[in-house]
């Protein structure tokens, strides 16, 4: 591991877990600046540029000042800067449980095997379905997570496709999120609910809580 890596950091900020299997818990957030992607829903455009670049110790640091036992590691894109697999090994080395956001078209093999990864297989309706990396199919194991993001009623025949055409639900846990202002949640989950499908409907907690103001 480089004694010199650097990330170029968005925010460091201790906030609920809004999404995934641990929604709810107190987890700090490293949001690492940077996406190749320019989906239709994303809420985080604000990672796009800017940042301020920080040493590993510096972000341990920073991290620890919160005490807390989880760590997400999201962006942006985190996997776009190659200094974040060093982070990762990094958090996981110190005792944290840590969960890793990407988009999925970033190769998600070399990811320190104790992170959960959480990747986010891009619909139709993301306008980055070409972006996605099948092969990283191939390196998902049961402890982690494959998100479909739902803008409409294409996207979710498309991800019940994808689901059966990747045996994703014998594999590790699935994800339904509704895009906002895209797709209605309570249409989601009847239709979720009528075809019996082997997911997990989520909702933005954060977003209940504190709208969509950043470091929240």
């Amino acid at each position: 591991m480089s004694a010199s890596a650097k990330l170029r950091i968005t925010e460091i900020f201790y906030s609920l877990q809004g999404e995934s299997l641990t929604t709810g818990c107190p987890t700090v957030f490293i949001r690492l600046t940077g996406c190749p992607l320019r989906c239709g829903y994303c809420d985080t455009t604000y990672a796009f540029k800017g940042g301020e670049w920080m040493d590993l110790d510096t972000i341990l640091e920073r991290t620890a000042a919160h005490q807390a036992r989880y760590v997400t590691v999201t962006g942006g894109e985190p996997l776009a800067q190659k200094d974040c697999l060093a982070l990762l090994q990094r958090l996981c080395d110190a005792g944290y449980r840590v969960s890793l956001e990407t988009s999925g078209a970033l190769d998600i093999s070399a990811v320190d095997p104790r992170v959960t990864r959480v990747m986010d297989l891009k619909t139709p309706g993301s306008g980055e379905l070409e972006s996605n990396h099948y092969e990283n199919m191939k390196a998902l194991g049961p402890h982690d997570l494959v998100k479909f993001v739902i803008c409409d009623r294409n996207d979710y025949q498309w991800a019940k496709d994808t689901i059966r055409q990747y045996g994703l639900d014998t594999i590790c846990e699935i994800l339904f999120s509704p895009g906002q202002p895209q797709q209605d949640a309570t249409e989601l989950a009847n239709w979720i609910l009528q075809d019996h499908l082997p997911v997990r409907l989520q909702i933005q907690l954060h977003k209940y809580l504190w709208g969509n103001e950043p470091g929240r």
